[in-house]
């Protein structure tokens, strides 16, 4: 069975089935390691790799987490399957502290999240999110709020510049922003296909590797949209109010816009690095270290791995384990009090 991930960094669209399995699997398994009557959470549920593999782990309940409704329903046959040891919740992980106490539970035993887009909503031409398949310009992971293509036409040439250099990392950003409100004087864009052609009308291919010039910039726009890093930290924070001591969290990541955040947050939270970071305040002195960190390194897939499956080359594993500490909170919240 080939290891292909059912989350992807980038916008290529690859067929997913109900047997392949998501990157960087048995590692996760190994550092979550269920146990038999364990609670544990798949944040980010997708194609339900993970949560099939927990699962068959141990005889424990996995309460799996989605923003988007198709992944929902798409998991709902698994029902069948483990029955009341598999509960599908519709939400965003970022507010799985409220959603899981909300389902009774106080604490659990572990987290998962798989972060970036789905396969299936890159398939599918209609989400938007792909510039291989030509489909309206949408990107929105619940179908509901400020579409890509609200953003594109009408967020100024300055805040376009930002998001495109902050969030895709883009050198040639105030070139894209540029190129996209000239163009949208002319016609509104309608289709991923059209922003896509604009963009690389302007962005020049890489001579070192074959990634399509327009593929910082849709990954950029689709995280605005879908606000990733603000959800990504808030679930964060929401694992460590959840997780009981000695409870793990493994966090798969596919490129340095998610990886730094949860670098600095477990390496902060567990007294590691005194520094703190850009992304949150520094650690208040005395305070008790919320986190252990079974390795400082973040594990990355096999050779055999990304032989089989070139896109697990990018991702990468970063677990932390709960102390018996009490959890620390938004730093942010605490900070603005």
């Amino acid at each position: 069975m080939a290891a292909r991930s059912t989350r992807h960094p980038d916008n290529s669209g690859v067929s997913v089935t109900p047997g392949h399995t998501p990157v960087l699997l048995n590692e996760v398994i190994e550092a979550l390691n269920p146990r038999d009557g364990g609670i544990y959470v798949d944040g980010t549920l997708g194609g339900g790799g993970y949560t099939r593999a927990i699962l068959d782990a141990a005889d424990c309940t996995v309460l799996g987490i989605d923003r988007d409704p198709d992944a929902i329903s798409r998991n709902e046959p698994l029902l069948e399957i483990y029955g009341a040891r598999l509960m599908l919740v519709p939400g965003r992980f970022g507010d799985m502290d409220a959603l899981v106490r909300g389902l009774g539970f106080d604490a659990v035993d572990g987290v998962t999240l798989d972060l970036g887009v789905s396969s299936p909503q890159i398939d599918e031409a209609e989400r938007g999110f792909s510039f291989a398949k030509d489909g309206p310009l949408d990107m929105r992971m619940e179908r509901v709020g400020e579409s890509a293509a609200d953003v594109v036409n009408t967020a100024s040439e300055e805040d376009l510049s930002n998001i495109v250099f902050r969030l895709g990392e883009e050198r040639h950003a105030r070139r894209v922003a540029r190129a996209i409100v000239r163009a949208r004087t002319e016609q509104v864009f309608e289709t991923t296909a059209q922003l896509a052609d604009v963009v690389r009308s302007v962005v020049p291919k890489s001579r070192k590797t074959h990634v399509d010039p327009a593929t910082r910039t849709f990954q950029a726009i689709r995280i605005h949209v879908n606000d990733e890093i603000g959800e990504l930290e808030r679930g964060l924070i929401g694992a460590e109010a959840l997780l009981r001591p000695n409870g793990r969290l493994a966090v798969v990541s596919f490129h340095s816009l998610e990886d730094r955040p949860v670098k600095a947050f477990l390496r902060t939270r567990s007294g590691g690095d005194g520094r703190g970071s850009r992304h949150l305040p520094d650690a208040p002195a005395g305070r008790a270290p919320a986190w252990r960190l079974p390795t400082r390194r973040a594990i990355r897939p096999s050779d055999k791995e990304t032989s089989s499956n070139p896109r697990a080359r990018s991702a990468s594993l970063r677990v932390g384990e709960r102390t018996d500490a009490p959890s620390w909170g938004s730093l942010k919240e605490e900070a603005a009090g």
